[in-house]
């Protein structure tokens, strides 16, 4: 009969010592190995450290989301400020209908206990009493019985409860629009302090030496915008001779000619009186721009804070508005209003107190100095001060607008 039992597995001798094992121990150390091995290559790698050039990067793209969440916060703060004062109206307007009401009711009551007096339960306190005055008035007979004084008693009391009650569901809406704004305020609110604290923590993970090297940066990108606002002002100052001489030249070249009949003398003068009353408008918008400008240079060092307008600190647009407010022109709260309000020119033509707008989406603005200078509050952590309008590159230039 055959053997059932398993095949002993032979091991190979070396040396007279069997090696099965030292192959076990061998295979379970190479898995071990293998293992680890596998377990260091799965293990995620550390994400490598931003260059400064893009942390700077971040950084400015962090505040320039944050101004632009900034304007919708200044739009959505007047909205607000709007409605709460469209509904504080509403609130008073009802409370005094209503007590016009309650004087008309007082009114009706009167003559109801008057009639009741003198006998039985009168038409007009059955009315009174009914649950819709109104169409029991309707009936023809009643109201052809009643004075002239208890008729208007009730057109008055009639008038105030439709009154009022139109009036309940004005405010109604206005409270609902009113939160849909306040609601906006908040999320705004939110979203720039998000912003500016992802800034804060980039720039606070620098060493010492990359803030310096930063630093640096800054006041090459500075330079190069300064000498590109120097560029400028030479160049408008060149064309402002340019027109100077030829003004001049045709003024001696009408001198020399200008024999002319004493007709003509007088067509000369109307031509300067012309040319005077466009003067006097030039003169008339430079005179604002100074004031403008006066306060806003008054402004220099004072911080830049979201969503103010003074007096002790502003934002961009805030800064603008209260500039040519102390000149007597009022402008809207945000960038995106205030590049609407005035004339746009074209950069080659830009004046002290004209607005600069800045990107695509428009969310910045100084006021010109002169020279390619600009008075603005540029970012959290600065300061109101004069810089060159290309700080950020000729290409981030919007528009300008002549507000006045």
């Amino acid at each position: 009969m055959a053997s059932h039992r398993k095949p002993r597995t032979r091991s190979r001798m070396t040396g007279g010592t069997r090696t099965t094992s030292a192959v076990g121990i061998t295979t379970a150390a190479l898995t071990s190995v293998a293992l680890l091995s596998q377990t260091a290559q799965a293990a995620p790698a550390q994400p490598a450290k931003p260059s400064l050039e893009e942390v700077q990067k971040k950084v400015d793209t962090l505040y320039r989301q944050a101004e632009v969440a900034t304007q919708k916060y200044n739009a959505a703060q007047e909205r607000t400020t709007g409605k709460k004062k469209q509904v504080d109206h509403l609130l008073d307007d009802i409370a005094q209908r209503t007590e016009k009401m309650n004087t008309a009711r007082e009114e009706l009551g009167r003559f109801a206990a008057a009639q009741y007096r003198t006998g039985g339960v009168s038409d007009t306190a059955t009315m009174f009493l009914a649950e819709n005055p109104e169409d029991y008035f309707a009936q023809d007979q009643l109201m052809s019985r009643l004075t002239s004084r208890q008729k208007k008693a009730v057109d008055d009391y009639q008038v105030q409860q439709r009154e009022t009650a139109k009036k309940r569901t004005e405010a109604q809406e206005s409270l609902k629009q009113l939160t849909t704004s306040q609601t906006e305020l908040k999320t705004s609110k939110q979203t720039v302090q998000t912003k500016l604290a992802d800034a804060r923590k980039l720039l606070s993970d620098l060493t010492a030496e990359e803030k310096a090297r930063l630093a640096a940066i800054e006041r090459q990108k500075q330079e190069a915008a300064r000498k590109k606002a120097a560029e400028l002002a030479a160049k408008q100052k060149a064309e402002e001779e340019a027109k100077r001489k030829a003004a001049e030249e045709a003024q001696q070249q009408e001198d020399a000619s200008g024999s002319g009949s004493s007709t003509g003398s007088g067509s000369d003068t109307g031509s300067g009186s012309s040319t005077g009353g466009s003067g006097s408008t030039d003169t008339s918008y430079a005179t604002k721009a100074a004031k403008a400008l006066a306060f806003a240079k008054a402004q220099e060092g004072k911080p830049y804070v979201w969503g103010a307008t003074g007096p002790d600190s502003y934002d961009c647009s805030g800064l603008t508005g209260a500039a040519w407010k102390a000149a007597g022109v009022s402008l809207p709260r945000t960038t995106w209003d205030q590049v609407e309000f005035g004339t746009t020119v074209p950069l080659s033509d830009i004046q002290p107190g004209d607005l600069v707008f800045f990107y695509d989406d428009i969310s910045h603005v100084g006021i010109y100095k002169g020279d390619g200078i600009m008075i603005h509050a540029p970012k959290p952590g600065a300061y109101v001060r004069e810089e060159s309008i290309y700080y950020d590159g000729t290409a981030s230039i919007h528009s300008v607008v002549r507000p006045a």
